[in-house]
């Protein structure tokens, strides 16, 4: 079992940044779980954002954020990081916090474990 909690979402207007958090809990050392975020907003079906593999040797980025987020992580703080730059109104969702044995498994929204979710609201 893997508990997550992300932190760090908030209101923030077209252009601002922002960081997200998710702390990890688990029985089992953090780098042995790929990390991922992932988002929806109201009527719209969850969308895969970002992953990191294990010890971040890999990442990999939705087309509509490449450029503008970058995915970290420190494992020594069993902590993922998502750093959001040039935010859109359309970046205007609730950002899940993932985690799964394998990397390919994130990136197909498939992941085992997922956080509550922080809410992230890009004003126009």
């Amino acid at each position: 079992q893997v508990q997550l909690v992300e932190s760090g979402g908030g209101l923030v207007q077209a252009g601002g940044s922002l960081r997200l958090s998710c702390a990890a809990s688990s029985g089992r050392t953090f780098s042995s779980y790929a990390m991922g975020w992932s988002r929806q907003a109201p009527g719209k079906e969850r969308e895969f954002v970002a992953g990191i593999d294990w010890f971040a040797a890999s990442t990999y980025y939705a087309e509509s954020v490449k450029g503008r987020f970058t995915i970290s992580r420190d494992n020594a703080k069993s902590t993922v990081y998502l750093q959001m730059n040039s935010l859109k109104p359309e970046d205007t969702a609730v950002y899940y916090c993932n985690a799964d044995t394998s990397f390919s498994t994130i990136i197909r929204k498939a992941a085992d474990y997922w956080g509550q979710g922080t809410q992230v609201t890009v004003s126009s």
